[in-house]
């Protein structure tokens, strides 16, 4: 009997792994877009998913931005059918006119129509194919940017999103080059996006020209590393996360039409605490993330204190009242 391709059984490993955390009978959607990372995973799924007792869908998201994008769409949902899963194509608009550009508008599209599929079939999770490879991109975009340790920690192998959907990346420790070798191994036919060899887009930049350059000069493993790096970030602010969320139980009060902190208690933290503090009131009350800068500008109402005036910020307004510095909506 033939040996298991060690590309296969990676990749496998992973997703059973992953599927190992859902209840016996759940239903997951399989992000399908016909490249050689997603078609890896839903080929996984499809193998792997029967044997927990798990339904899966595959969904592939026409983005319409491409000519003959609808041929390539339907091309990924006829090979995750022929895996033996149900697939669904879902054509969305993307407004490229957005301030953030296109490849913004196009993701919040693509995940949007994600969650809804996701609450039409009672999806549990959402698998997406993102690699060791994308982690690393992202990292050092992220460093590139001035970003902080949030962005540094890159994309979270699972997150929560408001109780509706758990996003899933089963194969954030696998290398792209294990993607394309269980497709090749598995005979399936992998399409090439060509905005990925696009060099207007900085991820492109980063993967074609930058992490390359890096492993020459510096030496291999440098992918590797910076996926650790975020996953020691993760575990980090996840655990200044729970000090700050018990912090903020004893500090702040709602105030009228806004909510308040106390200076003394503010002052009395250090600044990457405070500055935490700030940013998580701010997005917890308002939705809005402050930028460092405006961060900084809030912290100097308690560490650099000379009566200024308010602080007009996005969607609020921040000023010192006596021994509070109080949060108001924008009205």
């Amino acid at each position: 009997m033939p040996s298991l391709d060690p590309a296969i059984a990676e990749i496998r490993r992973a997703v059973r792994t992953a599927l190992a955390d859902l209840p016996e009978g759940a239903a997951v959607v399989a992000a399908l877009s016909g490249g050689a990372d997603s078609l890896a995973l839903t080929a996984a799924v499809a193998f792997e998913a029967p044997k927990l007792g798990i339904r899966a869908t595959a969904v592939t998201i026409d983005h319409a931005l491409q000519t003959g994008s609808d041929a390539v769409a339907a091309r990924a949902a006829e090979q995750a059918t022929a895996l033996g899963l149900e697939a669904r194509v879902v054509r969305v608009e993307v407004d490229d006119a957005t301030d953030d550009g296109p490849e913004s508008a196009a993701r919040d599209a693509r995940y949007q129509a994600l969650r809804d599929v996701a609450d039409e079939v009672g999806a549990r999770a959402v698998l997406l194919g993102h690699t060791l490879d994308d982690q690393a991109e992202t990292v050092l975009l992220g460093l590139a940017r001035g970003a902080g340790a949030a962005s540094l920690q890159g994309m979270a192998p699972v997150r929560e999103d408001d109780d509706r959907v758990r996003w899933m990346r089963p194969l954030l420790a696998v290398r792209r080059t294990t993607t394309r070798a269980f497709c090749a191994a598995s005979a399936l036919d992998v399409w090439d996006d060509p905005h990925n060899l696009d060099d207007r887009f900085a991820r492109v930049r980063v993967r074609e020209r930058v992490l390359p350059v890096l492993e020459t000069e510096i030496g291999p493993g440098i992918a590797e590393a910076l996926a650790r790096t975020a996953e020691q970030l993760r575990e980090d602010a996840e655990a200044f996360d729970e000090m700050i969320h018990e912090t903020i139980e004893d500090i702040v009060e709602h105030a009228e039409a806004g909510i308040s902190v106390s200076v003394a208690a503010l002052a009395a933290n250090p600044a990457a605490l405070r500055n935490r503090v700030i940013r998580l009131v701010v997005d917890s009350e308002f939705g809005v993330s402050l930028t460092r800068l405006q961060t900084l500008e809030v912290a100097r109402l308690v560490t650099d204190w000379s009566g200024q005036g308010p602080i007009d910020l996005p969607g609020c307004a921040a000023a010192r009242h006596g021994g509070r510095i109080v949060f108001t909506a924008r009205t």
